[in-house]
């Protein structure tokens, strides 16, 4: 993903105040209010609903610039504390000769959306060793047409036009609906403001195509240990577990550094460097959430 128009550091801003938590567990039970009825407890959390807002002028999405490679700053992250190591890990695209950088999340998730605009300004002055990857979480319930609708629009070239509108369309707007769940046809008509035909759009939400990305994100969730959202994991091998989103973005450039190192790149700053190769040793309870 590239940087994001102003509209969504405004959404970030409205919603970093109304949730105190930082991630959307998978299992956590949907909040129960006289318009929404309880939820099963293997359903994830639904958003809390916020107050529309009025939405600026469109700002076009400015194309990737990256960065130089920097050391790393702050103190050295920890095994186990800072970030978990994953047991045979693997990226989710094997092959490249990148680093690459996973953002599991949910459009659904209301901490997804208050990371957005931090992530994706970040991502977009990564280095270009570097390959940032979003993918959406097909959980389930309420979960499932949202991740479809994303690896759809991915399918059909709409993705970068509309990843920002449809997070302020749930969690702003409140135009789309999390319960009951949106229909294939409701969603084909969000995306026909992007130049898409909304029946194709549709029908590619139950293609085969489709459903072998959400199959492929599943495995390499399962793999990474990722159950919660947002969650950035490091070329497959780490995954980040700080204790905000900024300190998961901090995190996440001493492992890239790290990687970096190990793949025979730019080394980090040499008083980090001992420090963070001791930390990313396996140990046996290392892998622990």
């Amino acid at each position: 993903m590239t940087s994001r128009p102003a509209q969504l550091y405004r959404l970030g801003l409205t919603l970093a105040a109304a949730f105190a938590l930082a991630a959307c567990s998978s299992e956590a039970p949907a909040p129960t209010s006289p318009a929404t009825p309880s939820a099963p407890a293997s359903t994830p959390a639904a958003p809390t609903a916020t107050p529309a807002a009025t939405a600026p002028a469109a700002v076009e999405t400015p194309a990737r610039t990256p960065g130089p490679i920097v050391p790393p700053s702050g103190p050295a992250p920890v095994a186990g504390t800072d970030y978990a190591v994953i047991a045979g890990g693997s990226p989710f695209k094997p092959g490249s000769d990148k680093i690459e950088v996973v953002e599991v999340f949910g459009y659904t998730c209301p901490h997804c959306a208050t990371f957005e605009p931090l992530v994706s300004a970040w991502a977009a002055k990564l280095p270009a060793d570097v390959e940032f990857v979003p993918l959406a979480a097909p959980f389930g319930g309420f979960w499932e047409p949202y991740a479809k609708a994303f690896y759809a629009a991915q399918a059909m070239g709409a993705l970068e036009q509309s990843h920002d509108a449809m997070f302020k369309a749930i969690h702003i707007d409140r135009s789309l609906p999390v319960q009951p769940l949106p229909t294939d046809e409701q969603l084909g008509e969000f995306y026909a403001q992007f130049g898409v035909d909304p029946k194709q759009f549709a029908s590619t939400m139950s293609s085969f195509a489709v459903n072998a990305r959400m199959n492929q994100a599943r495995q390499f969730m399962q793999r990474s240990g990722a159950n919660s959202t947002p969650v950035l994991i490091i070329d497959g091998k780490y995954r980040v577990t700080g204790k905000s989103h900024e300190d998961n973005l901090r995190i996440a450039e001493h492992l890239i550094a790290m990687q970096r190192a190990a793949k025979g790149g730019a080394a980090p700053a040499p008083a980090e460097s001992a420090q963070s190769a001791e930390s990313a040793e396996p140990t046996d309870d290392a892998g622990a959430d």
